[in-house]
Order: C-alpha cells, then structure tokens, then sequence
C-alpha cells in the first residue's frame, strides 16, 4: 500500500488530517465579509479528501493481478492527494482563524485550547486502546498492534513522522498514518507566532508566506536530489510547508480589498502552473539521468492544482456544479466525520492489507475484483460508523467546552447552533456591545445616573 504522497514499500502503507481536524465552521473572515462564518463548500472540500483517502486504501489492490488491477491501482493510486488536500486546506482554515483574532488578548491560550479539544480527546483515546488496553488481551499477544507498545513514545508525543523518517520506511503498521497528524501539531507549535508577529502588516504576511512555501519546495527537491528518501520528503514537516503556506497565504490575500476577485483571476493561472510542473516532471523523469530524483516536482504540481481546486470551491456560484457539489449533503457529512474517519480507518485497511483479506473472500464467490469490492465498501462503511459513534457519543461533548475559548464571535454564535448548546452571550462580548450602543443613543433623552431620582437605584449597604 501507499502512505501520503509516496509510493509503495514493501511493508505497509498510510496518509492524514489534520485539517483532518480543523472543526467545521472554521473558516472565519474579518465582520462583513462574505467567508464570514461557516463555509460550507470548505467542508465538502474536506469530505472529497478524505474520500480519496478511503478509495486509495481501501480499493487499490497491494498486489494487482492482472490488467484491470493495474489499471485500478494507478488511478486510486492518486487518492493519496488526499492528504496534500487535507494540509492545503487546513493551511487556509488555521492561517484564517489566527488572522482574524491575532488582536484579541486570549489570543494564544484560546487558539490552542480549542485545539486541544478538537485533537486531542480522540486522539490519545486511541492511543489508550492501542497501547495500553490491546497488550492486556491475551487472545491479542504477540500480534502486530500490540507490538507496537515498544514505540509508543513517538506517538504519545506526536512524532510518528519523525520515526518513519529516522527508519526510512512505513514501520508503524496501523498507526503509521498518524504521521500527517504529527506533521500538523509541529505546524501549529509555531505557525500562530508567526501569524501574530507578521499579520498586521498583510503584505509582509504574503510575501513570508510565499516565500516559506517556495523554501519548502526547494528543499525538498534538493534533498531528493542529495539521495533523500521519498518518505524523508513526505513525512517530514519542512516538506510538508509549502501546502500549509500555500494555504495560509490564500486565507489572507482574500481578506484584502477585492481579494476575492483577484482570487477568481488566479484560479486559471494556478491549474496550468500546475500542468506545466506535471509535464516537466515527465521529461526530467523520462528524458534526464535524475529520473525519480525529482519526484518531488510532481508533488508541487500537484499542490498548485489542489490550490486551484479549493479556491474554485470558494469562490463558485451557489448555482455551479462545482457548488452543488461541494454543499451537497454527502461531502458535508464525510466532511463533518472527517477527522474520525481517517483516524479510524487504517486499522481495518492496514488489517485487510497484511491478512489479504481480499484473497481469502475472492476464493469464496470467485471473483477478486467483487471481493475487493465487497471489501472496500465494508471497509469504508464501518470507519463512517464508528466515526460517526465517535462525533456524537465522544468527541461533541469536548466540542461543547470550545465556546469557554471562542477565536471569534461569529465563529462561536456558529458553533453553538451547531452543537445545538445554549448560547453564552458573556463569553461572546455582548455585554460590552450591549454597553456600547446605549452610550451610542441620545443621551439627551434619558436621565443621566446623578438625574435618577434617589429611590432608583440601591443606595449604599443594600
């Protein structure tokens, strides 16, 4: 199998999230613009990669047989971009809220406690089951899960990428695919520094974005080229920037004046930007001595095109296609699971992949390509289910707490609708708007506090 953007070891496989668990209704724009608020076609982009995650693992076959195989494998084989998807996205989202509160007092505690909340209860919930519940089983001793207590470190402090880069290979079995989540907690250690420093002045935020996303490229084609393994420029954070950056950036430059029109003209230019680095990767591929050595061109061009791809679902009429799409009721809903999903669903493809699973039901009706089918379907439909459980029996009940540390008022008012909570006007700063709009009215009309008659008000020592 494959993990992120790289190509199959002989081991295993995984990709990610992160915005994997950026919460819906986090796209938040500056008061009176029209990304204020919930997004909702953000959240069909989120549900369209975390469906090519699930096709890449679950129908790709490991091992094809066959032409039709082949042909299968090649083109979920691309579902990997998934995860390029996740982080595009997640770039934008996070670069958004930080930019629209980076004035607010509670700036950083507020930023990172609604993190936590989002992240981390599911998280280490696993790792709990993983690590310590599975090896108290006897009937699973000495299987690969539980093998995986030797490492635990890594995971318990986010640094699965960091392991599979240091082993150069996928190593983790079923939680390899955290990686991408550990790619996403290194990004959030100091992105919001650098959001806070460089966002007031908005073009210096650009042009440091951009030149962060270039760095990023760069390097990962230098170190390709200096014998860096692919899963080394996978898994790796700095490797990983220029999609965080690329996303980010976007979610400033539309916060300027007529952003979003400038954003229309560059959606063209994006696509075959990235056309152009797709071909250049086939010639210096197929034409030059580097062969696989610039694989990482590939991986740019595809980010230009994913960009490309977000901005379209942004900014497309309510009336297109693309709109209708992105807001139909089943990407928003595999958006809103997104996170569950794609934490649950590699235990039972990495399962179905070193069992053969595929094998073992193809020899029973005798057809492998509906025995992968078969698979695949109950695959996916069991993470959506347990996800699912997740949300609304786990997960929602750490969500409620994130309205004690709202990033912005219209995202909070959002958020508490949603959830279906009690709106808590005091945390919203509605007292102090309450205050200002009566200093607003026509003081002329009212008595002042020393006109008041004495009996109007407690006098002292009530």
């Amino acid at each position: 199998m494959v993990s992120g953007a790289s190509t199959q070891t002989s081991t295993s496989d995984s990709p990610p999230e992160a915005v994997i668990a950026a919460p819906a209704g986090s796209a938040t724009r500056q008061p009176g613009s029209v990304f204020s608020g919930h997004v909702p076609a953000l959240d069909g982009v989120r549900g369209l990669a975390i469906l090519a995650v699930l096709l890449f693992h679950f129908v790709a076959p490991v091992n094809p047989k066959g032409p039709l195989d082949v042909g299968i494998t090649w083109l979920f084989s691309y579902g990997a971009l998934g995860v390029d998807l996740f982080f595009l996205l997640s770039g934008f989202l996070i670069t958004g809220i930080l930019y629209d509160s980076r004035t607010d007092p509670a700036y950083f505690r507020n930023f990172y406690m609604r993190r936590v909340l989002r992240i981390f209860p599911l998280y280490y919930a696993v790792l709990v089951i993983v690590f310590l519940v599975v090896p108290a089983i006897p009937a699973l001793h000495g299987s690969a899960i539980a093998g995986l207590r030797s490492h635990q470190a890594w995971a318990w402090l986010y640094g699965v990428n960091i392991y599979l880069a240091i082993h150069n290979g996928w190593g983790l079995s079923y939680i390899e695919h955290f990686w991408s989540l550990a790619v996403e907690e290194q990004f959030y250690l100091v992105w919001p520094m650098l959001v806070w420093l460089l966002g007031g002045k908005r073009r210096l935020f650009l042009g440091f974005s951009l030149a962060v996303a270039i760095a990023s490229f760069a390097g990962s084609i230098i170190a390709s080229l200096y014998g860096a393994s692919a899963i080394k420029t996978t898994v790796l954070t700095p490797f990983e920037l220029d999609a965080l950056a690329i996303g980010g950036f976007f979610a400033v430059y539309l916060r300027q004046p007529d952003g979003e029109a400038a954003v229309r003209r560059l959606i063209a230019p994006l696509g075959l930007a990235g056309l152009g680095l797709l071909l250049l990767q086939f010639g210096v591929r197929h034409f030059s001595e580097y062969g696989n050595a610039l694989e990482s061109l590939r991986r740019g061009a595809f980010h230009l095109l994913l960009a490309a791809l977000l901005l379209k679902a942004l900014c497309a009429p309510a009336s297109s296609l693309w709109s209708r799409f992105f807001r139909s009721g089943p990407m928003m809903t595999l958006g809103k699971y997104s996170y569950g999903i794609y934490v649950y669903h590699h235990f039972f493809s990495y399962y179905f992949y070193r069992h053969g699973t595929e094998l073992v039901l193809a020899a029973a009706i005798g057809s492998r390509t509906a025995a992968l089918a078969i698979q695949a379907i109950g695959g996916m439909a069991a993470s959506m289910a347990i996800a699912w459980l997740s949300y609304e029996y786990f997960e929602k009940y750490f969500l409620r707490l994130k309205r004690f540390w709202p990033s912005s008022r219209a995202a909070t008012a959002e958020e508490a609708a949603a959830l279906h909570l009690p709106l808590r006007t005091d945390r919203l700063g509605l007292v102090e708007s309450g205050r200002a709009l009566v200093q607003g009215i026509d003081r002329q009309s009212y008595p002042t506090t020393q006109q008041l008659p004495e009996c109007a008000g407690p006098k002292a020592g009530d």
